[in-house]
């Protein structure tokens, strides 16, 4: 169960009805906003983490931010597809504190409130379905803006039904594992709070009352990864980001976030985006 006192505030990037058939075939997609599908009809299929899932019609699903993701169909199929960006008033985000379950059933509010979502903005349907032409800098950054430009009303009943269908998969959130031990959660908002510094293990470690040895067996115990691998999925999360809404070049955010050179930076975002900075940057302005 979330905490009662969560602020969460989130803003609508795209929300719309899609029909397919055997043209929803994306591979390592990965966004700075998450994304929430409500299932029409058809059969389609959804790979995450190393897990694949068969999409229902009826069912709800989940895509967390800066996750990498697969989508195939080989046949007819719709569904409406929401985009919300987390407008994070703090270093740490929902995402890293809960767990949330892929796939719920949507009950009948759900599908009258994502019915009633479009109704109120119905501007915000994707004219390209290709992840690559919605997440380039004008794309993005023209979403953002048109969020802040709704008129009051629409802007206070839009937040309330993307917090309404997002609670769908709250109620079924676990903690992450952040909250059971003081000294991780520490250490996760220091990594956050320092995010463009180079940090050293033996640093956060101090900062932690800890020894090296063991911060890593609390870290891997508590979020199933190092803190290496975990600071640098965290920057490879700001690089995104930095490429993605920001004109920065390649060298500019590697030295940005503090790694000691360009081949390592390229190697680490590979290792986690399965394409290089060059790839990644290249596919985001190919339909600027």
């Amino acid at each position: 169960m979330l905490d009662k006192n969560y602020s969460f505030s989130p803003i609508l990037l795209n929300a719309g009805i899609a029909r397919h058939n055997a043209d929803w075939n994306y591979n390592n997609i990965s966004n700075p906003f998450f994304r929430i599908y409500l299932i029409l009809e058809g059969k389609a299929q959804l790979k995450m983490n190393d897990v694949l899932y068969t999409l229902k019609p009826g069912n709800l699903y989940l895509i967390p931010s800066f996750t990498l993701h697969n989508d195939m169909c080989s046949g007819e199929f719709s569904l409406y597809y929401i985009h919300v960006y987390e407008n994070q008033k703090r270093a740490i985000s929902i995402f890293d504190e809960y767990d949330f379950p892929v796939e719920v059933p949507a009950d009948k509010l759900s599908v009258n409130l994502i019915e009633r979502l479009l109704d109120l903005n119905p501007n915000k349907e994707l004219q390209q379905y290709d992840p690559k032409t919605y997440t380039n800098d004008p794309a993005f950054m023209k979403s953002l803006a048109g969020s802040g430009q709704m008129p009051i009303d629409i802007l206070l009943e839009t937040k309330g039904i993307l917090c309404q269908v997002f609670s769908r998969f709250i109620s079924k959130a676990i903690s992450s594992g952040i909250k059971n031990d003081a000294r991780i959660w520490s250490a996760v908002h220091y990594i956050r709070d320092h995010i463009n510094n180079k940090i050293k293990i033996s640093e956060l470690a101090g900062h932690c009352n800890l020894s090296n040895d063991h911060l890593i067996r609390l870290f891997k115990k508590e979020l199933n990864t190092t803190p290496i691998d975990y600071i640098n999925r965290k920057k490879i999360e700001k690089a995104q980001l930095m490429l993605v809404i920001e004109n920065n070049t390649i060298k500019e955010v590697a030295y940005a976030l503090a790694f000691e050179n360009i081949s390592y930076f390229n190697k680490v975002f590979r290792k986690i985006l399965n394409k290089t900075p060059t790839e990644y940057k290249k596919e985001m302005i190919a339909f600027t």
